[in-house]
């Protein structure tokens, strides 16, 4: 097995590293399926489309609550075992969502779904940690796109698997998936030891004195949670909306413009290589404009389906470049909590992405598709305008 894990230069295999892409995707795939199964499930339990979009919402909270509560652990646990553990609870999850009955069942299996779903954010620092400096960027790179990919594909994924054999089934096969990843998790996981002695309560702390302390962090966190809060109003509402005229599609069609999202997502993952001629901070006006001017094609040519791919395209292109941009941000205060660093910013990161769901289905309620667009513009607005009036005084802080 150790040959499995190490190459012969000591570092992580690529084996293994391929193994922590796949799995990061096919785990945090969880998180997104209900999307284009919303309007489904409203109308096999015959609910209203504001109650049933909740499930987005605490699937959202509960990634959240897992970034804040389970993700430090990993500094201070044997984080195979870790991980191990967390897939069963992942499993369970998944099995009650299949099963579930009644709409408070659904509430509550889907915040545990989000609660567990957090072992993509354990991998990426045992491929940091285990790589040599030469591989290190690269391999922390294969796990990010396996998380993108995963996070892309699962609507797309969802949407036809909901058409086909219903949204129950998507579930199931879900739980299916994470026994196959469990068994792949103990056979070719490498063991990495803890590397924080102190109590639950004093890693919990450090993570709050970083969120206190750290200015760069602070505005880099408010500018990804109204970002990807504004995607959040997008992609909950596109499947009411694309169930009334003109469109009356399907989820199948739904799922579909996860598609075109990637377009975006994965051109965003070059946006590092503009550093060479502009500065971050210059690079992240220009994405949150990007997401602020999705919002005009997904308003004003929103009856139309080009319309609503150039907006899909354009406000995963803007998100996923800001929030590249933030990471590099934060990253390069000096610290060695790199994992609370980064879990102060995912956690803000789907409370943002929470808050955009609940404003949205609030807005769909009163105003349709206008009152979504309105909610994901100013968002995006907000991430804008915080980035213009601190960046240049938080630089100076640092």
């Amino acid at each position: 097995m150790k040959d499995m894990q190490l190459n012969s230069t000591g570092g992580i295999s690529r084996a293994v590293i391929w193994l922590m892409a796949v799995i990061s995707g096919l785990v945090v795939a969880n998180i997104y399926y209900n999307q284009p199964l919303l309007g489904l499930i409203a109308k096999d339990l015959e609910v209203p489309e504001s109650a049933v979009s909740r499930i987005s919402v605490l699937t959202q909270l509960g990634y959240a609550a897992g970034l804040l509560l389970i993700v430090p652990l990993g500094d201070k646990l044997f984080r195979k075992k870790l991980i191990l553990t967390d897939l069963i609870l992942v499993f369970v999850s998944l099995v009650g969502m299949a099963f579930g009955t009644e709409l408070w069942m659904l509430y509550i299996a889907s915040l545990l779904i989000g609660i567990t779903s957090v072992i993509p954010q354990l991998f990426i620092p045992i491929a940091a940690e285990l790589s040599s400096d030469k591989e290190k960027s690269s391999n922390i790179g294969t796990v990010m796109s396996g998380l993108l990919l995963g996070i892309l594909l699962s609507r797309f994924i969802g949407g036809i698997v909901g058409e086909l054999w219903g949204w129950r089934a998507m579930f199931g096969i879900a739980a299916g998936i994470m026994v196959a990843v469990w068994f792949a998790v103990y056979k070719m996981l490498p063991e990495v030891h803890p590397n924080f002695t102190g109590t639950y309560g004093q890693l919990m702390k450090s993570v709050f004195n970083l969120a206190k302390t750290q200015p760069v962090l602070r505005l880099a966190s408010f500018r990804g949670a109204m970002a990807f809060g504004s995607m959040c109003a997008l992609f909950t509402t596109l499947v009411f909306h694309l169930e009334n005229p003109p469109f009356n599609a399907g989820s199948s069609v739904v799922g579909s413009f996860g598609l075109a999202g990637a377009v975006g997502a994965l051109a965003a993952a070059r946006v590092g290589k503009l550093q060479q001629y502009l500065d971050l901070n210059r690079i992240i006006i220009y994405s949150l404009l990007v997401v602020l001017g999705s919002w005009l094609f997904s308003y004003f040519a929103g009856a139309t389906y080009w319309g609503l791919i150039v907006g899909v395209i354009l406000i995963d292109l803007g998100v996923q470049s800001s929030h590249i941009m933030n990471q590099t941000n934060y990253f390069m205060i000096k610290s060695n909590a790199v994992n609370r660093l980064n879990t102060v910013y995912m956690v803000s990161y789907f409370i943002g992405g929470s808050f955009g769901t609940w404003a949205a289905s609030i807005a769909w309620g009163h105003a349709q598709w206008s009152g979504v667009c309105s909610v994901g513009a100013v968002m995006a607005l907000a991430a804008l305008a915080a980035h213009l009036v601190f960046s240049r005084k938080v630089q100076s802080e640092k």
